[in-house]
């Protein structure tokens, strides 16, 4: 048995790769005299600028189809292949295009044909600027509920109330064409100043800046939003008349408003509007059984539409049960108007919070279909798209739009594949607008509220993200939970603004919390690692390897220093004071016994006491006297190190309050006769070191060696056979 077990290790090893080189121990001087030699610079900064600016061409050409991709593809649009995709994809996109415009329309504070506008122009002109063939640009729930939030804080209910004198009686009257003229005022220029941050980040290279909208993030403020956006439907629903809220517990006035008016709740809509849920539901149920035998999904908010119409029209739901319907849908396009730029200044905050957020939810859809479908997505141009789309939309009066889930996920599984679908999509919007937009007047509000209900019952199913955020990382789960519950609470706006600033707090508490080591190494190998994690880790006699898996400046580098003297075992201060009063002692005790011995008239020679000379890398020297003893107990709380080694590996970099950091404590440790020397920097973190004209004084290249395992012979020959278990490098 033990036969086999030794030949399946010989095996084993005859199988591994071996790893053996035979070198000098390098350190940072060696090998930037003899080994690395920079590069010579023949690019200065006039150069690059004339290159920057130089115009060909080759790089017209490419800055063109850079900022019309479609002329990249349409050119060589394979019809045969593509067309007949793309069309049975447009079509089913645009059937739910279609309804959720209408719904979508009613977050966003403004007419209903507002929201069938945002599903046309956007997306035409998406077909030419964006560079994802899957995405389905359009209105979305979480956006149109942000826009609907300003548009009702800037333009409240009670700036349009007049009184009335009827009698002796005064009553307050609602001016609601006025109020919701003044709503679609602030939505379209909330939609201009969207459209122009975002294409001035696009053109500044900034497609980057979604990355601090981590995804825990997202998540959270997308449940958070789904939950707004619920609770305001529950009036349409329910058939109640309240006012809407916005900011700050929002949605806890809401709830409350609509409790108190409960009991007047129109029980045709009511009815009408949970039958409009199940009939939805169920279609979306059947659609994904049965997903793989459909051709194309069944187009469950288009038969509510059309069903819920021609009930209310057929039983004259508005005239003899009070039911709220969309009103007058005005047939064809209107001419582009110039936004009122006088409403900007209140609004630049959240514009920029909805243009960051419309692009997060745009780009990371685009990068899934992109990543499933083999093509590339540009984000910056994706920046630009999406401002393009944006602000030359709000001339026409549209509010801001992003990309839809759904849809999306409706014209990729349809077989889509270029942005001909969603082209066709905004066709068959166009065609409602202008030829049939009538026909939906008599649509009641109830079963809008439906769609948007239904359609939002997978952003619930985020909150399965807590468990297992749980299980895996629960400062992620803590971004989320802060995001959902500021959200819900502060409003979508502040809720975002403290979400975003929490995130970034996790970043700082992580570098401030780093995981702290003292390295041993693995015999015969070079290897090196935790010794309290790993039995086969040991520490070498006299040497202490330390390591923070952080970088060092201003936020942690005194965090680091203390660790460092905590888990060395050596605190320069305390010994360089203890040294002080022992020498004081020492003195005081030689003073009494010189001044006995006179007394007693006896001579004696008193010897000078010199504690450095005593000791010399931890050691005693030999002898028993009192002297030495009490010596000794100084000498223990070194613990015979006689080198620290500061591994490097894990930084990225240094600023220069770490770098004097470092530099002080590398100073006190030589004043106790301990080594201190630098492993595994990068070549960057070395630069940043030149630059902050670290390597002064008593610090030198010496000190600073390209690996850990140089560091540890370096230091094992200044004091040999200190480590028995070292192998050879």
């Amino acid at each position: 048995m033990e036969r086999e077990e030794l030949s399946g290790e010989q095996e084993h090893a005859e199988a591994l790769q071996m790893y053996t080189i035979e070198r000098p121990v390098y350190n940072e001087a060696h090998l930037r005299s003899q080994l690395l030699h920079r590069k010579e610079r023949t690019s200065i900064t006039r150069q690059k600028l004339a290159l920057w600016f130089q115009c060909s061409s080759q790089r017209a050409k490419a800055a063109v189809l850079s900022f019309l991709p479609i002329l990249t593809w349409l050119p060589n649009y394979p019809v045969k292949e593509y067309l007949f995709n793309d069309v049975v994809s447009g079509l089913s996109t645009g059937v739910v295009q279609l309804p959720q415009g209408l719904a979508y329309a009613m977050l966003a504070s403004v007419s209903p044909v507002y929201g069938l506008y945002s599903s046309f122009y956007p997306v035409l002109l998406y077909t030419f600027f964006g560079t994802s063939r899957h995405v389905s640009v359009g209105t979305f729930a979480v956006i149109s509920l942000m826009i609907g939030s300003v548009a009702v804080r800037e333009a409240p209910d009670s700036m349009f109330l007049t009184m009335s004198t009827n009698g002796s009686n005064e009553t307050a009257i609602l001016d609601v064409m006025a109020r919701d003229a003044r709503r679609l005022q602030v939505a379209v220029v909330l939609t201009t100043l969207v459209g122009l941050i975002q294409m001035v980040l696009g053109l500044l290279r900034f497609g980057f800046v979604a990355i601090y909208l981590t995804e825990p993030l997202v998540r959270g403020f997308t449940t958070a939003a789904a939950m707004h956006v619920v609770i305001s439907q529950f009036k349409y629903l329910l058939g109640v008349k309240t006012m809407r809220f916005s900011g700050i517990l929002s949605a806890v006035y809401s709830i409350k408003a609509i409790l108190s008016d409960i009991t007047s709740t129109n029980v045709a809509a009511l009815i009408l509007g949970l039958l409009c849920i199940v009939l939805l539901y169920g279609v979306k149920q059947l659609n994904e059984r049965f997903k793989k035998k459909l051709p194309i999904p069944i187009p469950g908010e288009l038969i509510v539409v059309i069903v819920s119409t021609g009930a209310s029209y057929g039983l004259s739901l508005a005239d003899k049960y009070k039911v709220d319907i969309v009103g007058e849908i005005p047939s064809g396009l209107r001419l582009p108007v110039v936004p009122a730029f006088s409403l900007l200044p209140n609004l630049v905050t959240d514009s920029f919070a909805i243009a960051i957020v419309g692009y997060s939810m745009g780009i990371s859809l685009a990068k899934i279909f992109a990543l499933k479908h083999n093509y590339s997505v540009d984000s910056n141009q994706e920046l630009i798209a999406l401002g393009l789309c944006n602000f030359i939309s709000s001339f026409f009066q549209t509010f801001t739009v992003t990309c839809s889930m759904s849809r999306s996920l409706i014209q990729e599984s349809t077989g889509g594949k270029t942005q001909i679908a969603g082209l066709l999509a905004s066709l068959l919007v166009l065609l409602v607008i202008v030829a049939i937009g009538f026909v939906f007047q008599p649509l009641p509000q109830t079963a809008l509220a439906a769609i948007i209900m239904v359609n939002l019952l997978g952003m619930f199913r985020q909150f399965r993200d807590i468990p297992a955020l749980w299980r895996t990382s629960k400062i992620e789960l803590a971004i989320w939970l802060v995001s959902f519950v500021a959200s819900v609470l502060l409003g979508l706006d502040y809720g975002l603004l403290l979400a975003v600033a929490f995130a970034l707090l996790t970043v700082i508490y992580r570098t401030q919390s780093p995981k702290n080591a003292v390295l041993g190494s693995v015999s015969g190998t070079g290897l090196y690692y935790d010794v309290e994690e790993y039995e086969e880790a040991m520490e070498c006699e006299g040497i202490k390897i330390f390591q923070s898996n952080s970088s060092i400046y201003f936020a942690n580098c005194e965090l680091y220093v203390n660790t460092l003297k905590e888990k060395t075992g050596i605190n320069p201060e305390h010994l360089q004071a203890s040294r002080k009063v022992q020498k004081k002692e020492k003195e005081k005790a030689n003073l009494n016994l010189t001044l006995k011995d006179k007394e007693q008239g006896v001579t004696h020679e008193v010897l000078s006491y010199n504690v450095e000379e005593e000791q010399k890398n931890g050691q005693l020297r030999d002898g028993n006297t009192e002297s030495d003893t009490e010596d000794a107990v100084f000498l223990r709380s070194v613990g015979g190190v006689h080198s620290i080694i500061l591994d490097w590996t894990p930084a990225s970099f240094i600023d220069s309050v770490g770098a004097k950091a470092i530099k002080q404590v590398i100073k006190e440790f030589a004043a106790v006769d301990v080594r201190v020397v630098i492993a595994g920097c990068n070549r960057t973190l070395l630069s940043q070191l030149d630059e902050l004209q670290f390597f002064s004084g008593i610090i030198s290249f010496e000190m600073v060696f390209p690996t850990l395992h140089d560091a540890v012979l370096d230091c094992q020959h200044s004091v040999p056979a200190l480590c028995p278990n070292m192998g050879p490098l």
